[in-house]
């Protein structure tokens, strides 16, 4: 029964993608509403709280588990220079908090994904958060194949288009070494996000294969098939897990126009 988030996951996505364009560019979609309780904050650690309010109006606290979790929360700054992946925790009123420490100013945005049970599949919020204070927004980082993290380098390989899923493959290295006893991380063994500059489209991948079935190898390499919504730079997030620690690697890419 392991497959069942993986598979409804992607239908999910595939359904909402097709009825309403890419995920995460609305606060409101199909009868849920990302409620943000404070949408301006300031710097440094703070109790971040939110709802999922359903077409009724109400707290939603039934949801399908994606990939182990209720729901995964993403927050990115809008120029594309800093990522987080955090799980939250639900009340029984159905508030979600998780602590965050976004320590510089800026615009940044919110993104839930999650599939509550009365819909029956997966879809992406998105809700504007602004982090007070003096804001000297950056260039988004130029392309390079390689991104060194505490002592890894991850590389990647492949590239993207709107027109088919290409492959992807991001192979961990350590010292120099490849790594081939990644730990799994929410039943997979990397989630890669990929984000859109300009308005910050969301596209969130899971791996081919999954830990424990007998053919996907722990590393060093990574595989995924991505497809984009459309033309454009994007930015790819793989969040992987060694030595007990989650890390995340950061990618600039551009579409192939053919």
């Amino acid at each position: 029964m392991s497959t069942t988030p993986h598979t409804t996951d992607h239908a999910g996505h595939h359904d909402h993608h097709a009825s309403s364009g890419p995920g995460g560019l609305q606060v409101s979609a199909d009868g849920y509403t990302l409620d943000l309780l404070d949408t301006i904050i300031q710097p440094g650690e703070i109790d971040f709280r939110f709802r999922i309010l359903g077409p009724d109006g109400h707290p939603v606290s039934a949801f399908t588990p994606i990939h182990d979790r209720e729901l995964h929360l993403i927050v990115a700054r809008r120029e594309l220079t800093g990522f987080w992946h955090v799980h939250p925790e639900r009340a029984a009123d159905g508030t979600w908090s998780v602590r965050l420490d976004l320590p510089e100013a800026g615009a940044y945005r919110v993104f839930t994904d999650i599939a509550p049970r009365d819909l029956g599949r997966t879809i992406t919020l998105g809700a504007d958060l602004a982090v007070a204070g003096l804001y000297e927004p950056k260039p988004v980082p130029e392309p390079a194949s390689t991104y060194a993290v505490d002592g890894y380098e991850v590389e990647i390989e492949g590239g993207l288009t709107h027109a088919e899923a290409r492959q992807l493959t991001l192979t961990v290295r350590r010292n120099g070494k490849p790594v081939t006893d990644l730990q799994p991380y929410l039943a997979a063994y990397g989630h890669l996000v990929i984000l859109r500059a300009g308005d910050l489209a969301y596209v969130h991948v899971h791996p081919n294969g999954e830990p424990g079935d007998g053919v996907t190898e722990p590393g060093p390499g990574i595989t995924f098939h991505a497809q984009v919504p459309g033309p454009g730079t994007y930015r790819a997030f793989l969040d992987f897990k060694h030595g007990n620690v989650v890390r995340t690697a950061a990618f600039t890419l551009l579409t192939a126009h053919h």
